[in-house]
């Protein structure tokens, strides 16, 4: 089993920067692809990011490309989420989760492929 860990959220202006930190212990960290998901209230949970094992591969929602960057550091057992000119429409609960069968570059976007989740971490963006 693996236990997640977020850190980084807060409030921040429109336009702002946010970075947060997934911390993972337990079983060995580059066995899991590592994704980060978010739940705004009255919304259903939806994808945000994931990254391969080896972090070779990404894969980023429509809404946050060009905006957000995911990374990780296997030697820290640790996943980041760079989010630049947030707006208020990001505003929600992010999750890190990890998923232990995807392949060595397997990114899959389905929260029902994540076996392990965080507590979450409040991002809010102000207008």
């Amino acid at each position: 089993q693996v236990q997640l860990v977020e850190s980084g959220g807060g409030l921040v202006q429109a336009g702002g920067s946010l970075r947060l930190s997934c911390a993972a212990s337990g079983r060995t960290f580059s066995s899991y692809a590592m994704g980060w998901f978010r739940q705004a209230p009255g919304k259903e949970r939806e994808f945000v990011s994931v990254i391969s094992r080896s972090g070779g591969t990404t894969n980023y929602a429509d809404s946050v490309k060009g905006r957000f960057t995911i990374s990780r550091d296997n030697a820290k057992n640790t996943v980041y989420l760079q989010m630049n000119s947030l707006k208020p429409e990001d505003t929600a609960v992010y999750y890190c989760a990890a998923d232990d069968k995807a392949g060595f570059i397997g990114t899959r976007r389905s929260q029902y492929y994540y076996a392990y989740w965080g507590q979450g971490t409040q991002v809010t963006v102000s207008s």
